[in-house]
């Protein structure tokens, strides 16, 4: 199970990795309006905005954890609302690290928080201000920290404008260390990180599931389809033994023509044969010749004497009229249509 365990973790960081990475890069692009609300010293907040449209307050009253202003909800809704709290609400203090830790900064004051401020890394919220070199392989850093009920105190408050981001900040004065933000919390839209990263492990799982029966079935066929090949050839290494053999018996092509030849008459001599037949006042205009059966039809003198003129030849068995004989006026005798069979085996000159 380690194994599974093990591979499970590094599909479940890599694909927070990419969803944080998509999320990003789409809040970059999309970066929703900066609204600030700034606390004054009587407990309201001042509005700031990039561009201060005639239906913003100037001022907004917190009263009871609730904030109440005119028109307040169109200019929050869909904004990333910065709440700058006064720096009497925030505990100071200052760090000094060394410089190679820059890059794990928050990790490492998460873990002494308890040893920083009176509070647990569970009961507090904390900034750390941008890191200064103070000597030569050492940085220092301010770090903001109060309690998590203070800040959710004002997050609730906003919240129900719905904004698309709430950050809670405020200004250190120690060292001109500028304006820290403490907490942030984004709306769980369309668009947010857990979600789009179990996302794509479903798509990695339903991808990795249709490889597999891809590959199992792309195996079946290979099989099927190579019996078959094998079987095919097969049966032509037997057909050309056989061919070259002669041994094939009715189904060889040597047979076949050779049946053929005894079986199907020359045309030649089946003309040959019936022009010997019949008599010098008969005249044939039409004639058909298919496997062993003559069709012929023309005029005559006697149209009845022709049957046993034909069948008396020796190439030719069961003649018989296949349509009545006709006599037409204008014609010099009478029409006739007649069929008989022909003998298979022909002897030029008989």
């Amino acid at each position: 199970m380690k194994p599974l365990e093990t591979i499970g973790a590094i599909l479940s960081a890599w694909t927070g990795s990419v969803a944080a990475a998509i999320v990003g890069g789409f809040d970059r692009l999309v970066s929703p309006r900066v609204v600030r609300l700034i606390e004054d010293d009587k407990g309201g907040f001042a509005v700031e905005t990039p561009a201060r449209p005639e239906n913003v307050p100037a001022r907004v009253a917190f009263v009871d954890g609730v904030l109440s202003a005119s028109d307040l909800a169109p200019v929050l809704r869909g904004s990333r609302v910065e709440i700058v709290l006064q720096p009497a609400r925030f505990l100071f203090r200052p760090l000094e690290l060394p410089a190679r830790a820059a890059d794990f900064l928050e990790g490492i004051v998460r873990a002494q928080i308890d040893r920083l401020t009176p509070w647990s890394a569970s009961e507090a919220v904390f900034g750390c201000s941008a890191p200064v070199e103070s000597g030569a392989d050492t940085i220092t850093t301010v770090i903001a920290a109060t309690t998590r009920k203070v800040a959710m105190t004002y997050v609730q408050a906003v919240a129900g404008f719905h904004p698309a981001a709430i950050a809670v900040c405020t200004d250190v004065a120690e060292r001109n260390a500028g304006r820290v933000k403490v907490f942030e919390q984004k709306a769980r839209g369309h668009l947010d990180a857990a979600r789009l990263s179990r996302a794509l492990q479903i798509g990695l799982g339903a991808a990795a599931a249709i490889a597999l029966l891809a590959s199992i079935s792309a195996a079946y066929v290979a099989d099927s389809v190579g019996a078959q090949e094998a079987e095919l050839a097969r049966q032509i290494s037997a057909r050309r033994a056989a061919i070259r053999s002669g041994n094939d018996g009715d189904r060889s092509p040597i047979a076949a023509l050779e049946r053929r030849k005894h079986e199907t008459a020359a045309s030649v001599i089946v003309l040959d044969a019936l022009s010997r037949a019949l008599p010098d006042n008969t005249y044939v205009t039409e004639l058909h010749l298919a496997g062993n059966k003559l069709q012929i039809s023309g005029i005559t003198s006697d149209a009845p004497s022709l049957i046993p003129l034909i069948e008396q030849s020796q190439h030719f068995t069961r003649a018989t009229f296949y349509a009545p004989t006709t006599r037409t006026p204008g014609e010099p005798g009478e029409r006739f249509h007649i069929e008989a069979h022909i003998k298979p085996i022909f002897a030029v000159g008989t």
